[in-house]
């Protein structure tokens, strides 16, 4: 595995327009994902970076040059097999690596000064971006009204007997379907068509197949009663219009985690997010 020579623009996106060409999904790939759609950017520098799926199934995205591995930690190394990243090396000169790594938005330390040459030149990139307006650093959060539905900025869902963890807000979960237009789909998963879920609170459980704590609680969005192919439809991640849609390959990993209390304790609730509830003023 060697470095393929590209020519591209200084934002990381290719100078020379390429031809549009058939694209589908491979029968044996562990992912629907298509190849060559599965590019984005960073919330934090704008810079761009790969998304692939682990053996795992978790996505990560990866920086979209290989890098000298010689110049990479043991740890920070990855390589790709089939589509799949899998962490260390193959025996390769050359690996892939984590793209929060060099990211100039995290507050990570570059251990070798390859890779802390690479850490200044993204900084570069999205100081432009910056300047030319085509990337906004993400900033803290507006204050909520004095009165406001409270909703978890990262909900737990139960469906098809298991419990996952959103990636984001139930409104803003969107369809990683691929459109006829070679755009991802606009529309979200959680729309007023179909039929909604319910908040409840549920028995906490430790996971690994442990009894629930007594008296200990968390408020989940409760998909289970619903068919079984709207559960399927919530899982896969797609739209009512697309989730017939056999045709249609996926142009994003979905955005579910297992849930594990373990990792994801700060995020548990133990309130309905449904109650209206009044913010108290501060004293002076």
């Amino acid at each position: 595995m060697c470095p393929t020579p590209a020519s591209r623009r200084w934002d990381g996106s290719h100078a020379s327009p390429h031809s549009p060409r058939p694209l589908h999904v491979a029968p044996g790939s562990p992912s629907r994902l298509l190849r060559s759609a599965q590019s984005g950017t960073c919330r934090l520098c704008g810079n761009r970076l790969e998304w692939y799926q682990r053996s795992d199934g978790r996505p990560i995205g990866l920086h979209p040059a290989e890098l000298a591995a010689r110049a990479v930690p043991a740890s920070w190394r990855w390589h790709l097999s089939r589509g799949v990243a899998h962490p260390a090396g193959d025996g390769s000169p050359w690996c892939r690596i984590p793209h929060h790594l060099p990211c100039p938005g995290t507050d990570i330390t570059a251990p070798t000064p390859q890779l802390d040459e690479l850490r200044r030149q993204l900084a570069l990139r999205t100081r432009r971006l910056i300047d030319t307006g085509a990337h906004t650093p993400p900033s803290d959060p507006p204050s909520r009204p004095a009165t406001a539905v409270c909703r978890p900025a990262r909900p737990i869902v139960r469906l098809l007997y298991s419990y996952y963890f959103a990636d984001r807000p139930l409104e803003d979960i969107r369809c990683v379907a691929h459109t006829r237009a070679r755009q991802r789909c606009p529309h979200p998963v959680h729309h007023p068509s179909a039929p909604p879920g319910i908040w409840k609170l549920h028995p906490l459980s430790p996971g690994h197949g442990q009894l629930a704590l007594p008296g200990e609680t968390m408020a989940l969005y409760d998909l289970s009663h619903l068919p079984y192919a709207e559960q399927l439809r919530w899982r896969a991640q797609r739209c009512p219009r697309h989730a017939t849609a056999h045709g249609a390959a996926d142009l994003a990993l979905a955005d579910w985690e297992i849930f594990d209390p373990l990792h994801h304790h700060q995020h548990i609730h133990t309130r309905l997010p449904d109650v209206v509830r009044h913010r108290k003023g501060r004293r002076a």
